[in-house]
């Protein structure tokens, strides 16, 4: 399986064992979670969107396809895809994979407006951001 966009990170993570549900598997909340510390340590990587920044993201759409069920123990890899481009705004994708056999748990998508946090309006996309998008 692929996703759209070009590859911006990749970042590995352990599946905690509170992280599972009564069903013995993880919760599908910690899926969304695991893009987002992925979508945070990237922008933080390229020095945008920490808090004390005057303009940051805001994640307006999110959505996950659970292809494989989760369990503990597990490491995860979350790769990073940054895709389409728009004047204020930034399509993201993610996959969520075994570390080691490299098995899709997931596929991730979120689109991120940039935003002025004085004003709380949208704001130009950062030119780092556009020129690693794929389109």
């Amino acid at each position: 399986m692929s996703v759209p966009g070009n590859p911006v990170s990749s970042l590995a993570m352990a599946l905690r064992w509170g992280d599972m549900d009564a069903y013995g598997h993880a919760n599908n909340t910690v899926y969304f979670r695991f893009f987002e510390e992925a979508r945070i340590v990237w922008l933080a990587s390229l020095e945008l969107g920490g808090a004390e920044d005057a303009t940051g993201p805001v994640i307006i759409k999110t959505s996950a396809t659970f292809l494989k069920e989760l369990t503990h123990p597990a490491n995860v890899v979350v790769e990073t895809y940054a895709d389409k481009a728009g004047n204020t705004s930034l399509d993201t994708y993610h996959l969520l994979k075994d570390k080691d056999t490299g098995d899709i748990y997931a596929e991730g998508y979120a689109k991120i407006v940039w935003t002025d946090r004085a004003t709380r309006k949208s704001t130009p996309l950062p030119g780092t951001l556009r020129a690693l998008a794929a389109r």
